[in-house]
């Protein structure tokens, strides 16, 4: 045994390294652990491998393989496999609260069997729950089919190392311990080390959230090694170990993270479902053991009812609102099914595809909407917004045609031939054939600048030579290209013999200017650069950087062949003409701030949670009114270090979170939730799928969106619009108004029923048939429900705040409205009921009494074909007419309705035991009905004065007052202006910085 045990731990003993340690390393980024691993060196070590030949196959042929594999798992990520229809309804079955219902139907079957309207309960309540199971998981296989064909993903293949040989493999073969060559349009499907590499540069915006390029090193020059699963190679070249594969990957957990937290339906045991029967229906429980008890002995039938009368006393109000919870379930599940599968597919025509149907409703209660920025909020592309260059400046995008019309000839050549040659981003063609640039987005932003002017780019490179290339550093903060000129730029006032050669210099402003001697003027002269030119330069950066753009200077210096041979290793960085600069920024998305703005009137909080710099992340959220004055900005490794109670304080005035991991979205998210507010997320990225899943709504992009974000998602924006976003909180907002439509229509029939059916058996009288009974609350109610569920959403749905998740789906003024109308028909009804016969001159013989039956029948229809327009508002709004043709369904249901009505009773007379009324018969009954809606505008009026304002308000309350925040600014403010006059009576000799003092 101790041998075979030892056999078995084998493999894990041969390597140094678990994979949880290695995961380590990247799960946030930790260059420091890898120094106590020991550094690369340590690593490659540790698994085994020679970097200049990779894993070896005469380690042991294919068993070293198999080891690999079996201690660090295989590159295979485990998919979700899409679930059959048959499986959707069985998870739906196991719903608690379809269980309870479809037992209670059949309880009430047992208990009524006997009666001549007692089944019609029991069977509507069992096709309801039919109907929303079918039509639940219809929707939700309609759904998945979509999204899986949305979400396809090709598998690529990869260059890796293996016993000295370069070879092609599929990126599912790839295993712990290879060396991967990375190229330029690699996605890495698996996490590494950098070994070495030639300007590796690499997009990780949609791991990390970080809109910039990240060139890798070594972590001994202070460059970042690590390449995360899911990041794209956009420039140079590189070889890296594998460290992460599969489900320990940074791709891998971050999927399974996801596909592990399902929040679908709550499986219960058998016990548990049998407590919340027995709970439920206590009442229920006792009348049957009654009946089957007196029906086994006949002779103790009139204790039978004396026990009942009893029990049915005692229990009254108890069993009033348990039966009214019990039908608010009910009828809330089955409309919302109807309502989310109309609204769902009505949602698909505006580009959301909901892949969680219950997400309609949940989308109307949303009060925090956390955001991403890169993708989301902008377009995640830099452009050229504002510039200072040769003396000319423009200030706004509509300004850079005036500015090129008016700046020297001169300038503008040599300026473009800077941009051009002193770039690594190149050009390519999109797979519409359109051309864009790829590589550093602020060089991308550069060459979109110049292309704008129609500059051929091509044709410029071509005629010129660039011989001496030195890449941006961090240190240098510029980068500096030489080129072998053909023709000349503008004249220096100290020309040399000859110009064979030009550099090109461009960077941030403080190396760029330090480097100048000459500026150019306006007529593209080159002048002496002074002191108080510069002094004007660099308030001219101030401006453009105080607007929180990205500042590029621009300079350049001509080179005699001797100058150019006399140059050291270094870049030229002295005697250089300064160009002027440009101030960059990555655009919003069309339309972002007014749906921001729109969202804020609709209570609707925005908060910006982003994997980005914050200096960027505060210009994107002040630009779209995200972060106010008095909001709070904050970084990821700060908010890390805030416990709990910190939060209380900190989370209501947060509006920026810039830095995040995945870990501080997931954190922010169920802090929000567990303090009663309704999240939605938003985001695109690797690093978003945490806090998606989490949020009540997840809202991913479906063009940029990448799988974990998709699969995280309850909704995914198919055209990639933040301003959808609007759009579906209208949707959410109607669908729940829609809801709550119906449910008022539908008590007011269950009341009227119930309590007619109660006073007639006491007067020995019948009300309604059983077919009639079931013609008006399944057919009547079904179609109902299709024409109050299908109403459009409205701007006026959002102009109030969301409505509060404690507040109950009927509110007061419903109420109001259901009793109102419940005692308008019962009186009516009641009154032709023993009035009738005098009315219509009616005897008491068979044919009359069926008359008098069929005109109760008829007028009770149209009360409630009258009652569906008068229940199209739940608010005090008098106008119930409002849009009512905008609903082509509702008209054509009413329409429906109403022939329907005329041939039951006209044509179906055996089926619905009804007669042929006459004409004046049917005006007085459609004239009646048509009173339901006076009577709803009498009831609107009625004041609510007598109800306090805590039941009558129904609005979410925020988690901090406009007053708060502004009070929280002013002692900011306060804070701010005491520093600076400490800083000022401090007479210290340097220069002030009112951004030190500010920060």
């Amino acid at each position: 045994m101790p041998a075979e045990n030892s056999q078995e731990r084998e493999p894990l003993l041969s390597f140094k390294f678990k994979p949880e340690e290695l995961s380590e390393l990247l799960d946030p980024k930790n260059p420091e652990l890898l120094m106590k691993y020991g550094g690369t060196e340590k690593i490659l070590e540790g698994l085994r491998v020679d970097p200049t030949i990779g894993i070896s196959s005469d380690e042991g042929s294919d068993t070293s393989f198999q080891e690999r594999q079996k201690v660090f798992g295989k590159n295979i990520i485990p998919e979700v496999a899409q679930r059959s229809l048959f499986t959707l309804i069985w998870k739906l079955c196991l719903d608690q609260t379809l269980i309870t219902l479809s037992i209670t139907a059949l309880m009430s079957l047992v208990i009524d069997i006997d009666e001549d309207v007692g089944w019609v309960e029991g069977t509507a309540t069992i096709t309801a729950v039919a109907v929303v199971v079918l039509t639940h998981a219809i929707n939700d296989y309609q759904k998945e089919k979509v999204f899986r064909k949305l979400n396809k993903r090709e598998e690529g293949t990869f260059s890796i190392l293996r016993s000295g040989k370069k070879q092609q493999v599929n990126g599912s073969e790839i295993i712990v311990g290879d060396i991967l060559f990375l190229e330029p349009g690699n996605i890495v499907p698996v996490d590494c080390i950098l070994l070495n590499g030639h300007n590796l540069t690499c997009d990780e915006s949609h791991a990390t959230g970080e809109s910039d390029l990240i060139k890798k090193g070594h972590v001994k020059d202070g460059m970042d090694p690590f390449i995360l699963s899911g990041t794209e190679v956009f420039d140079g070249t590189g070889t890296c170990v594998v460290i992460a594969v599969g489900t320990y990957s940074f791709f891998g957990k971050t999927m399974m993270a996801i596909c592990g937290n399902d929040s679908g339906t709550k499986v219960i045991s058998i016990s548990e479902m049998l407590l919340n029967i027995l709970d439920i229906n206590k009442e229920m429980i006792l009348e049957a053991l009654c009946k089957i008890i007196t029906q086994l002995c006949g002779a103790f039938a009139s204790f039978y009812g004396l026990v009942m009368a009893i029990v049915n006393v005692i229990s009254l109000p108890e069993m009033l609102f348990e039966a009214l919870d019990e039908r608010v379930t009910q009828l809330d599940d089955a409309t919302s099914t109807l309502t989310f599968a109309y609204a769902s597919a009505q949602m698909l025509k505006d580009n959301f595809l909901v892949r969680v149907l219950s997400a309609c409703k949940t989308l109307g209660d949303i009060t925090v909407l956390c955001s991403d920025k890169t993708g989301t909020l902008t377009q995640n592309k830099m452009f050229v917004i504002e510039g200072i260059i040769g003396q000319k400046k423009f200030e706004n995008k509509s300004q850079i045609n005036d500015w090129k019309c008016k700046v020297a000839t001169s300038t503008y050549d040599v300026l473009v031939q800077g941009i051009i040659n002193n770039s690594s981003a190149f050009e390519n063609k999109d797979e519409n054939g359109n051309i864009n640039f790829v590589g550093n987005k602020t060089e991308c932003a550069l060459l979109d600048f110049i292309t704008s002017f129609g500059v051929d780019h091509k044709e410029i490179r071509t005629s010129t030579e660039p011989v001496k290339v030195y890449p941006f550093t961090s240190e240098r903060k510029t980068m500096t290209t030489i080129i072998k000129l053909s023709c000349n730029g503008p004249c220096h006032e100290k020309e040399p013999a000859t110009k064979d050669y030009r550099v090109h210099v461009k960077g941030a402003h403080e190396m760029v200017l330090e480097a100048c001697t000459h500026y150019v003027d306006v007529e593209g002269k080159v002048q002496k650069l002074d002191g108080s030119v510069k002094q004007t330069i660099s308030w001219n950066v101030l401006s453009i950087a105080d607007k929180a753009l990205r500042t590029i200077c621009f300079a350049y210096r001509d080179l005699t062949t001797s100058e150019f041979e006399q140059l050291s290793d270094g870049p030229p960085l002295n005697n250089l003409v300064y160009l002027g600069l440009v101030g960059i920024q990555e655009l919003l998305r069309p339309g972002v701030k007014e749906s921001i703005e729109t969202l804020k009137k609709a209570g609707v909080i925005v908060k910006m949670i982003t994997g980005d710099n914050q200096t960027t992340a505060n210009a994107i959220a002040r630009d779209t009114g995200i972060l106010t004055r008095s909001g709070l900005s904050m970084k990821g490794p700060e908010f890390r270090k805030k416990s709990d109670d910190e939060l209380k304080v900190i989370v209501p005035r947060l509006q920026v979170l810039a830095r995040s991991s995945p870990a501080d979205k997931d954190r922010i998210v169920k802090w929000l939730k567990e303090n009663g507010e309704m999240v939605a997320v938003t985001g695109d990225g690797t690093n978003d799928g945490p806090a998606l899943k989490s949020a009540d709504i997840g809202f991913s992009m479906g063009i940029t969106g990448t799988e974990i974000a998709k699969e995280a998602s309850s909704i995914i924006l198919m055209d990639d619009d933040f301003n959808s976003i609007v759009k579906a909180i209208k949707w959410g907002r109607a669908v729940k108004a829609n809801v709550r439509k119906f449910l008022q229509f539908q008590f007011t029939i269950d009341i009227t029923a119930i309590i007619l059916s109660f006073i007639t058996a006491i007067m020995n009288k019948s009300f309604l048939t059983a077919v009639q009974l079931l013609c008006i609350k399944f057919i009547m109610g079904s179609l109902s429900a299709l024409a109050l569920s299908t109403e459009l959403p409205t701007n006026e749905l959002l102009n109030r705040n969301p409505i509060s998740k404690n507040k109950r789906l009927i509110n007061f003024r419903m109420w109001k409205m259901i009793f109102g109308q419940a005692i308008f028909q019962i009186t009516i009804i009641f009154f032709i009921l023993t009035m009738g016969p005098v009315i219509f001159n009616l005897s008491n013989s068979k044919e009359d009494i069926e008359v008098l039956n069929t005109l109760v029948f008829n007028t009770y229809a149209f009360l409630q074909i009258f009652n569906i327009i008068n229940c199209r508002n739940t608010d005090d709004n008098l106008n119930v007419f409002e849009n009512i043709f905008n609903n082509y369904i509702f008209t054509m249901i009413q329409i429906l309705l109403i022939i329907g009505q005329f041939f039951i009773v006209e044509y179906s007379n055996r089926v619905f035991g009804t007669v042929s009324l006459r004409w004046y018969q049917w005006l007085i009954t459609i004239l009646i009905g048509f009173l339901s809606l006076p009577v709803g505008f009498i009831i609107r009026l009625i004041p609510n004065t007598f109800v306090s304002e805590s039941i009558l308000n129904e609005d979410h309350k925020p988690m901090i007052s406009q007053a708060r925040m502004r009070l929280g600014s002013s002692i900011e403010d306060v804070m701010i202006q005491n520093k600076i006059i400490s800083t000022l009576r401090g007479k210290k000799k340097k220069k002030l910085n009112l951004n030190n003092i500010l920060r």
